[in-house]
């Protein structure tokens, strides 16, 4: 048994380094940056950089030396250039699951989700259904699918190829890798010498839908960091619908649907859109906020 009034296990764990003080410091700098939930994003940098958790920190608990407050510092500095967290961190989460990201790939939104939730009901019908996730960037949605659809024949395309190595890497943690095929293609035309790209059950996306004129008004955190292929979707921000519901008949199996995550205030065209392409029947499906996020499109 230890000695804990005469050995290191006894001694002060913070080094001087007040825990409090570092994260009110931190999150003042970041406050007067603009940055949105400055304490937060504070707690979880000095919990990273001390390689412990949120709740290990606040109670007291995380060694604070000196390489850690170095780490710290550097942190609070790219997130006061507007740097995304995710980017500073490495990590996402996503529908209960933990995702690599990098800025090679889109941050995974909760809003994001939907598409998943909408995917599992179609698959209830229809367990062995072939799904591809066109734009699959980290590989949020197909592997959220695959994690909760064992059945399912999988595969992910993007058309850029350090977006298809994050998703790659994502799917050998959650040691999902075996389930998904990865294509490198843009859209439905393939990038990578290999076969055509097979017809489909189900086809999911998150497509970028933000028009021209928008782009110079997102969040800093956006504009200047994230990937702009997975922002810019052309003048109205409906140009990947259009590519996309093109080769709907010509990809979907009989009975197969299209589930696509829109824009605030996109529903109706994408609607329109799809009724064009020939969906049978359409369905909008709002989000966790009450705003119209996803376009459920079956086709005959």
């Amino acid at each position: 048994m230890p000695d804990i009034f005469n050995s290191s296990y006894y001694r002060p764990r913070l080094e001087g380094y007040p825990p409090r003080r570092l994260i009110a410091d931190g999150a003042a700098q970041l406050a007067s940056a603009g940055v949105e939930n400055p304490r937060l994003d504070a707690e979880l940098m000095l919990a990273a950089a001390c390689g412990s958790s949120r709740a290990a920190l606040i109670s007291g608990l995380a060694e604070i030396n000196h390489g850690a407050r170095e780490r710290y510092a550097a942190m609070i500095e790219r997130r006061t250039r507007r740097e995304p967290l995710a980017y500073i961190l490495g990590h996402k989460e996503f529908y209960s699951l933990e995702f690599e990201v990098t800025p090679a790939v889109l941050i995974p939104r909760p809003e994001t989700e939907t598409v998943v939730t909408a995917a599992l009901e179609f698959i209830q019908n229809c367990p062995n259904a072939r799904v591809c996730d066109l734009g699959t960037g980290s590989g949020a949605i197909i592997l959220a699918i695959a994690a909760h659809a064992p059945a399912a024949q999988l595969t992910a395309t993007d058309a850029s190829a350090p977006a298809l190595a994050v998703a790659r890497c994502n799917a050998v943690r959650l040691a999902l890798d075996s389930r998904i095929r990865f294509r490198l293609a843009d859209c439905f035309e393939p990038l990578d010498s290999v076969e055509p790209l097979s017809r489909f059950d189900l086809i999911v996306s998150n497509p970028p839908y933000i028009s021209d004129g928008q782009i110079t008004c997102l969040a800093p955190e956006i504009r200047r960091y994230e990937p702009p292929a997975a922002l810019a979707g052309g003048g109205d921000g409906l140009a990947f619908y259009r590519r996309i519901a093109s080769a709907l008949t010509d990809q979907l199996e009989m009975g197969g649907a299209a589930i696509v995550e829109i824009g605030a205030g996109q529903s109706a065209a994408v609607t329109e859109i799809m009724h064009k392409a020939g969906a049978v029947s359409i369905k909008v499906i709002s989000d966790f906020a009450a705003v119209p996020r996803v376009v459920v499109a079956r086709f005959q």
